[in-house]
């Protein structure tokens, strides 16, 4: 298991008893109650609703509260880190400040297109742009999209999975009104077309979500835009 930070952590051993049903969080807290009280990590929920207990298991991001410690173990042995991508704040708990500001630059936050004095505007549920952006509103924000991607890990610039889905998911929205503000976003620096649609993002999704789509789905809408302008 991982102690310390980036700069001067380093694995170190615990030797967990194994019980029924066992997760990873599960051993975690073990040893974080019968082992070493100084150990650092997240978690709130523990039924996979939160998102908030993603770890590196096995090199793989995965939320630990649904990781069953049989379906990890390789010679009896589990190797438990930080998100990769992300600054470690001490062991476990990864600094998510990078992750939530590059949500902000995508503009992945809602535009209104009316005031509380307008009506309700009614939307058809079967509306194709309306199933579009449905695909993608369960993200919970775990990063774990963001933690398995290599273009994160070779660009600190790029936006990232998570970021950019939300950037779709308000495209699509009809109460959106910022669509102009979204493509211009996510087609600068560190935006949609440095994806290189490995599709690491969409495999370890916990929720089942296709990033990749979504970001396709970008790049498509602002080589539309450019083109338009252009005339």
């Amino acid at each position: 298991m991982w102690r310390g930070d980036n700069a001067s952590g380093r694995f170190e051993d615990f030797r967990v008893p194994a019980q029924e049903n066992q997760t990873i969080l599960d051993v975690v807290s073990w040893i974080q109650q019968h082992r070493d009280p100084t150990l650092s990590y997240r978690y709130a929920c523990r039924v996979g609703m939160c998102g908030s207990c993603a770890m590196m298991v096995n090199g793989v991001p995965r939320w630990t509260c649904r990781t069953h410690v049989k379906v990890a173990l390789k010679h009896n042995r589990i190797s438990i880190g930080p998100l990769r991508n992300l600054p470690v704040i001490k062991d476990l708990a990864t600094d998510m400040d990078p992750f939530f500001d590059k949500w902000v630059a995508a503009e992945g936050m809602h535009h209104p297109s009316r005031t509380r004095d307008d009506s309700i505007e009614q939307i058809d549920p079967e509306d194709g742009a309306r199933l579009e952006a449905n695909k993608g509103i369960e993200c919970i924000n775990c990063s774990v999209c963001y933690a398995a991607c290599d273009t994160v890990a070779g660009n600190d610039d790029y936006l990232g999975p998570a970021a950019l889905q939300r950037a779709w998911t308000l495209y699509n929205d009809a109460k959106d009104a910022g669509k102009l503000n979204i493509l211009e976003a996510v087609s600068g620096t560190g935006g949609c077309h440095n994806c290189h649609s490995q599709g690491s993002c969409s495999h370890y999704c916990p929720n089942d979500l296709n990033p990749m789509a979504a970001i396709a789905g970008l790049k498509r809408a602002t080589a539309l835009s450019f083109l338009k302008g252009s005339k």
